[in-house]
């Protein structure tokens, strides 16, 4: 699809999902940065027309000309109409293995960009295999992973690497991402989607086969290199005097980099490696701690295995669909992300990614409403595809984090 055919289409940004927790927390975000009736024209779309008016409502005065747009994820003819009034549309409504796959299959269909906050690699690798092929005949850009899966990695990566070419004319032939802190909450939409990642995994050996696999979000022939599964166990790291513990997002973001990094052309060579884990301090009560997190992960993992148990977690421990963290820990929240390249010949060269918000949502809707105007406004050289953020939009995308969404990347050495 040409360049002005799209502009020509009556919206730039569409949000589908716009009366869940994440989506209300998008359409806050877009009407305190954009506005309505400004450069950037969008609506808000959703299943139920009273609850869409109600979140139009709690908007206020200043979005009484917001447009309205009714689409359930399971009627293919309202997403196809919505996919073809839009340049992007922006989606929250998870988890995507159910209640995803036709809104994709729409904007492929219909030429247009589209970005979403999954992270559940089952289901990307299955829209990458039934997609890629035909949105790069369409145009359409469909970009996954756009929140805190896996956007300050990715484009952290992307930072990193730019900075070591431009200072020692050379790029790294590894990098770390090590959470140095973090504060922030779950909401039930997130763990409706483990949980629903998990079950589909014990059913399936070859979903646990995706999962496992360092580079199964890699074009096909391309699933090798040096990486390895992501850390398992405690492990004390001389370079950061710290203990470190497998981290719950490693396995979705050290994919997400891979991928970005092989639809670049493998700039920083086929031999380059990345892991992610999580800090937990120095001398016994570092240990302690990461003792404490690989605990907490292995039983919500062996919870969430089993019907039974995990029927309980869902009913008494997590939060449900539609809830999430409050306002004021949204606002209070925060994340400091620590990475360490490591040059050809041995130096270190070390970067900080930061965020002023809960990474889960406080963020996250920031990340994500930048990336779809992103897609709609910037002048990008990548054509239609299954991209990840990084390949895709790294530079102009970095330019709007920074700006807007209260993120820094910057150099420590």
């Amino acid at each position: 699809m040409s360049s002005n055919e799209k502009d020509a289409r009556e919206f730039d940004v569409i949000v589908q999902g716009a009366t869940g927790f994440t989506g209300t927390l998008v359409a806050e975000y877009l009407l305190e940065r954009y506005g309505i009736g400004n450069d950037l024209r969008w609506a808000i779309a959703g299943r139920n027309e009273e609850k869409l008016e109600s979140v139009r409502a709690g908007l206020g005065e200043s979005a009484q000309d917001l447009q309205l747009i009714i689409a359930d994820s399971f009627d293919k003819d309202a997403l196809a109409a919505l996919a073809r009034r839009t340049r992007v549309v922006l989606t929250t409504v998870g988890p995507y293995a159910i209640y995803g796959s036709d809104l994709v299959a729409a904007c492929v269909d219909a030429g247009t960009d589209y970005c979403d906050l999954a992270g559940e690699v089952q289901w990307i690798r299955k829209m990458i295999d039934r997609h890629h092929e035909r949105a790069q005949q369409t145009g359409a850009r469909i970009v996954h992973c756009c929140g805190i899966e896996s956007v300050p990695m990715d484009i952290g990566v992307w930072f990193l690497q730019d900075a070591a070419k431009e200072k020692y004319g050379t790029y790294c032939e590894s990098i770390s991402m090590l959470v140095k802190a973090s504060k922030g909450g779950a909401s039930g939409g997130t763990m409706a989607s483990w949980m629903n990642l998990i079950r589909e995994s014990r059913k399936d050996r070859d979903i646990a086969r995706v999962l496992i696999h360092p580079y199964s979000l890699n074009p096909e022939g391309e699933r090798q290199g040096p990486d390895r599964r992501d850390q398992q166990d405690l492990v004390y790291r001389e370079d950061v005097q710290s203990w470190t513990a497998p981290f719950v997002m490693a396995g979705v973001n050290t994919k997400v980099v891979r991928r970005s990094h092989a639809l670049a052309g493998y700039p920083y060579g086929k031999e380059f490696g990345y892991d992610e884990v999580i800090m937990t301090g120095r001398g016994i009560g570092g240990r302690f701690k990461g003792m404490l997190v690989m605990l907490g992960l292995a039983a919500l993992v062996l919870g969430a295995s089993f019907a039974p148990t995990r029927k309980l977690l869902q009913r008494f421990v997590l939060a449900k669909p539609g809830e999430g963290p409050d306002r004021e820990l949204q606002k209070n929240g925060f994340f400091n992300l620590l990475q360490i390249g490591k040059l050809p010949d041995g130096s270190v060269i070390r970067a900080r990614t930061t965020g002023d918000q809960d990474p889960g949502y406080g963020s996250t809707r920031k990340m994500l409403s930048e990336c779809a105007v992103c897609l709609a406004k910037d002048d990008l050289e990548a054509k239609g595809g299954s991209w990840m953020p990084a390949a895709v939009m790294a530079r102009p995308l970095i330019k709007r984090l920074r700006n807007n969404a209260g993120l820094t990347f910057e150099l420590l050495d």
